[in-house]
């Protein structure tokens, strides 16, 4: 996924266990925050990107509306910026921490920026979760 021709790679200290590596894999926000982050040079990127990124896969993988009808005008955008806000609030406050405490990223609050540490045995099955998902 990641190219890192000429670049340090940060790689958390210890690796995760497989039970972790999973658990961490099973909810697709997470997947989809990791699939952004693996793919960036160098690792980085704000909550408004990821947040951004994580709204654009949920949109990619989504079969059809449940009813088949659209909205338009204000309710459009009142339902972008509440699924926006909804999806922002949940990154930073349940998957992000959960990523962070299993050592594959950093997040800094105060800039609200997240940096992610090379982690061989967790790219392994990303790269299958995103074959099977995306491809």
């Amino acid at each position: 996924m990641r190219e890192q021709e000429g670049a340090t790679a940060l790689t958390a200290a210890v690796p995760p266990s497989l039970d972790l590596v999973f658990d961490l894999l099973s909810n697709s926000r997470r997947r989809y925050v990791l699939y952004d982050l693996n793919d960036r040079p160098d690792g980085v990127a704000t909550i408004e990107n990821l947040t951004e990124n994580v709204i654009a896969l949920e949109e990619a993988t989504a079969c059809d509306t449940a009813d088949g009808e659209s909205t338009t005008g204000s309710t459009a955008d009142s339902d972008a910026t509440d699924q926006r806000t909804g999806v922002q609030l949940e990154l930073q406050h349940v998957h992000l921490p959960k990523l962070e405490d299993a050592g594959v990223l950093e997040h800094d609050r105060r800039s609200e920026t997240v940096r992610y540490w090379t982690q061989p045995s967790l790219e392994e099955w990303l790269e299958h979760a995103h074959h099977k998902e995306f491809e």
